[in-house]
């Protein structure tokens, strides 16, 4: 099989020294064979301060852009985390579990599903908890700061589109430029993308006009 492999580690020591992660390179390895290597990988290094997992974004988009699986060493290596199961089921790509190779499809969604309810319910007691300490405190006599409100920036919608397609464009520019460096047109570049399976930003097949612009949105980044 073919996929897109995704590795994480907790912190900036381990994904420095490899602890860890080579033992997660080893079990993708494995899993797919020496015949089939990732086609792509991403590693996290993870950090408890920030919601952001900038990696499996990248690792996602990319999985989603070829269909191809996203494979993950350990199961544990998303287990614990909401945001990033919330993440992988808001894609709709598939995922597949070396330590579990035999649940995937419809069965792995499943078990995504159920990891994210169980996270959730975590992050929901914890609130909870939360809530219970501070009400306790107002009790005392403690003064808590208050909501002083949230303006929506009407800017925000294009903005995350205008991300949204730079961040597609960037994944497809490469492998334009390299065909562009070769000499060919924009025509033939769009036959080429076609022809290895890549959709475009809304599916069916690539024209001379979409790689122009996937080009133009990327130039000089």
């Amino acid at each position: 099989m073919r996929g897109v492999a995704y590795y994480r580690v907790s912190t900036d020591k381990q994904g420095r020294s490899g602890l860890g992660l080579e033992a997660q390179r080893e079990a993708v390895r494995r899993f797919m064979t020496d015949d089939y290597p990732p086609v792509r990988e991403f590693t996290e290094v993870e950090s408890g301060k920030l919601a952001s997992r900038p990696e499996l974004a990248k690792a996602l988009a990319t999985a989603k852009m070829l269909r191809l699986p996203l494979v993950v060493a350990k199961v544990d290596r998303l287990a614990r985390n909401v945001a990033f199961l919330e993440a992988i089921l808001a894609s709709g790509v598939e995922v597949v579990f070396c330590d579990i190779p035999q649940v995937h499809g419809a069965m792995g969604r499943f078990i995504l599903q159920q990891m994210a309810a169980v996270a959730q319910l975590e992050a929901g007691l914890i609130s909870e908890r939360t809530k219970a300490a501070l009400k306790a405190a107002k009790d005392r006599g403690k003064v808590l700061g208050g909501f002083r409100g949230v303006k929506v920036d009407p800017e925000l919608g294009r903005a995350a589109k205008a991300a949204k397609a730079f961040e597609f464009a960037s994944q497809v520019a490469p492998i334009a430029r390299e065909l562009q460096a070769g000499g060919a047109s924009l025509r033939i570049i769009a036959a080429e993308l076609t022809s290895r399976g890549i959709p475009t930003p809304r599916g069916g097949d690539w024209n001379a006009v979409q790689v122009k612009r996937v080009l133009e949105r990327v130039q000089g980044s």
